[in-house]
């Protein structure tokens, strides 16, 4: 069977997605982005992977969410991320609407043999899928890399999931939480705290391997355009979080033998962290020897530069705590704004330490029109993260909003070969479902 389609994905409907006077993009024009005409069939939920592929979506990609239907009277059916969290209407939840912009929702029953057939259809059109439940999974839908190879041998596929397939744990469920805490997370935490093992505050597993997942297809793309082939691509959770946290913490069991104990002492140190001023917080990184000399003279102590502890960059690394406290202790001498003042023309990194409210005022983010607002056709106006980088000959934009359950549904089977008349069938047999005129999928 011949590869993907090459051409421009179909443009969104008219009035699918407006955005308010406040937004830059209107929804239905055309993507421009680099990987306009790139088509991706997203079977993953929850953030790891809906946060990547609403990446791939903002560079331009023709993103497919592949979800199923509802499995009993009770559930809402769809990516569970749908109610979670905040929201104005059933399964729009906030979080769902800032994860999963520049999408279309199909929803097709895997578990039946008519829905397979249909999804391996949209498989033949595609140059991606990516999912990010457990192989095994994958397996029993029938829906592995060879089954999906056979309809399109150039497709790239990309599993992203809790471990690789070759250790003891490969068959285990992996959420943000337990990655963190296998990967030592809520143990640097409790080191640099002086405190008790706490996670980041922030779906930091899901993020980062979701950022793994966008460089891997990205470069998969690259190697199949240059002449190359498609392939299987499995991105485990518990493995890119042990690179990313021990690149600095591996310390000292970087050589062989270890020279010296794990854990970066300058980021575990207890007195890493925004020193209080007489009235907030304030971060202030005085780093090579020009701060602190600077810095010395700003305080009126000029001499501290020949101090032993301060004078070089080696003997304030053996210092570290010793030094971080010290600085907590002056600091606290002077109120936020008294430091600004004096910090402001002294090229001393410093920076105010934020609250998350007062992010939505920030005048940099404002100027740079970071924040959006949009008019979504069910939940009104609704504001979100705008795109971070700028580029030159192909920019990215948010074309689509976060699709209802089955908004697309009747389309995305055409668009896989089905005549009108077939796809109504297959939605009359449940084996599909479409969103109704009411907003609810029928």
């Amino acid at each position: 069977m011949a590869g993907p389609r090459k051409t421009k994905p179909a443009a969104p409907k008219p009035g699918a997605a407006k955005p308010a006077a406040t937004g830059p993009t209107a929804a239905g024009s055309t993507a421009t982005g680099p990987l306009s005409g790139v088509r991706v069939l997203d079977l993953t939920s929850v953030l790891m992977g809906p946060f990547a592929t609403q990446t791939l979506g903002d560079m331009g990609a023709d993103v497919i969410k592949v979800e199923a239907p509802p499995q009993n009277a009770g559930d809402f059916g769809g990516d569970s991320v749908r109610c979670t969290s905040l929201a104005r209407t059933l399964g729009m939840s906030n979080i769902f609407l800032n994860t999963n912009r520049n999408k279309r929702s199909a929803v097709i029953d895997l578990k039946n043999a008519e829905g397979r057939e249909a999804f391996l259809k949209l498989a033949a059109t595609c140059d991606v899928l990516v999912y990010n439940v457990r192989p095994q999974a994958m397996q029993r839908l029938k829906l592995g890399y060879e089954d999906v190879r056979a309809v399109n041998p150039k497709i790239i596929y990309v599993g992203c999931f809790g471990f690789g397939q070759k250790g003891p744990y490969a068959a285990r469920a992996a959420y943000d939480d337990l990655i963190q805490a296998m990967t030592a997370v809520p143990d640097m935490v409790a080191r640099a705290s002086g405190g008790e093992h706490r996670y980041v505050p922030i779906n930091f597993c899901d993020r980062v391997t979701g950022l793994n997942v966008v460089n891997a297809i990205t470069a998969a793309l690259f190697h199949r355009e240059r002449g190359g082939e498609g392939q299987a691509i499995e991105i485990p959770m518990f493995e890119t979080m042990a690179q990313f946290s021990l690149g600095e913490h591996l310390g000292g069991h970087s050589f062989e033998p270890p020279e010296g104990p794990m854990g970066y002492a300058r980021i575990l140190n207890v007195h890493r962290k925004p020193h209080r001023t007489r009235d907030g917080y304030l971060a202030v990184l005085v780093y090579i020897d020009k701060h602190w000399k600077t810095f010395f003279d700003l305080i009126g102590q000029p001499e501290l530069i020949h101090d032993p502890v301060f004078a070089t960059m080696a003997s304030r690394s053996a210092n570290i705590a010793e030094v971080y406290a010290w600085l907590g202790q002056i600091i606290e001498r002077k109120s936020t704004a008294q430091w600004l003042a004096l910090l402001k023309d002294a090229d001393i990194p410093h920076a105010v330490s934020r609250s998350i409210d007062s992010l939505l005022d920030d005048e940099h983010l404002k100027a740079v029109g970071f924040f959006q607002t949009f008019d979504h056709p069910s939940e009104g106006k609704v504001r979100m993260t705008g795109i971070p980088s700028t580029w030159s000959a192909t920019p990215l934009s948010i074309r689509r909003l976060a699709p209802r359950l089955g908004e697309h549904t009747d389309e995305v089977l055409r668009e896989a070969g089905y005549s009108g008349e077939e796809a109504a069938q297959l939605i009359a047999r449940g084996v599909a479902r479409k969103m109704g005129d009411g907003g609810k999928l029928e």
